[in-house]
């Protein structure tokens, strides 16, 4: 304690991964499978298509599903972080030919956070001093992205590749253990698509109830629209 005062004690904390890499890629994978595949299995059933080949359309997609996600994951997070190793390099040039128009440029951001006018001039002169600490600071102001935060793109390939490959596997398991019932199988990929729903809430701040039902209702919807094209298709083709 000074004065009677007591000083603040030191806390820690964690933040979850908000900067693009596997959290997203998984969870996106994860509910594409199961919305593709459960969707997929409504339609070819609802065509008419014997067990044998809903697997086999199942396990094509499933492979073609996962290495589609895994390639457009992995150029999607590529290509962001070479834009943004453009955008550092702009920015290092701007600070070698104008640092005086930068350094009045990042005051302003200052001011804009509520810093008062002196003191925002004397700290970004104070930072500016720091060549490497100057680029970061004003790429993060600029563009809100930190260039040692960038994500990696065979992170994001793979979780989506597994998570997507998980995900569209589950409404053929009753087909895959000898169950060949339409109902069984999308009644599965239901129950999938709940629990993804609830376990991503975990991430957000709704509740698992809202987030299980409302991927419940995209995936039946899906479900829905296919097995009645699927029908459809297979009452003009028999």
């Amino acid at each position: 304690m000074s004065g009677g005062v007591p000083e603040a004690e030191a806390h820690g904390h964690s933040h979850a991964d908000v900067s693009g890499g596997w959290l997203r890629a998984a969870t996106f994978g994860a509910m594409d499978g199961l919305v593709t595949n459960t969707a997929l299995v409504a339609g070819v059933g609802g065509g008419g298509a014997a067990p044998r080949e809903i697997v086999l359309a199942g396990v094509a997609s499933l492979a073609a599903g996962a290495i589609s996600m895994a390639l457009g994951e992995y150029t999607s997070v590529r290509t962001q972080n070479e834009q943004l190793d453009l955008e550092v390099e702009k920015e290092r040039r701007e600070l070698e030919r104008n640092p005086h128009g930068e350094l009045a440029e990042f005051a302003q951001v200052l001011r804009e956070r509520g810093v008062d006018d002196d003191l925002a001039r004397r700290v970004a002169t104070q930072l500016h001093r720091d060549p490497d600490t100057a680029l970061r600071l004003h790429v993060v102001a600029e563009l809100g992205l930190n260039p040692a935060d960038k994500p990696s793109p065979w992170t994001a390939a793979v979780s989506s590749f597994l998570t997507f490959s998980a995900g569209a596997v589950v409404p053929l398991l009753p087909y895959l253990f000898g169950v060949s019932v339409l109902w069984a199988a999308l009644a599965c990929g239901g129950l999938g698509l709940a629990v993804a729903g609830a376990l991503s809430s975990r991430f957000t701040p709704r509740p698992w109830w809202f987030a299980a039902l409302r991927q419940l209702l995209f995936g039946a919807a899906a479900a829905g629209i296919t097995y009645a094209i699927g029908l459809a298709i297979g009452d003009t083709v028999a």
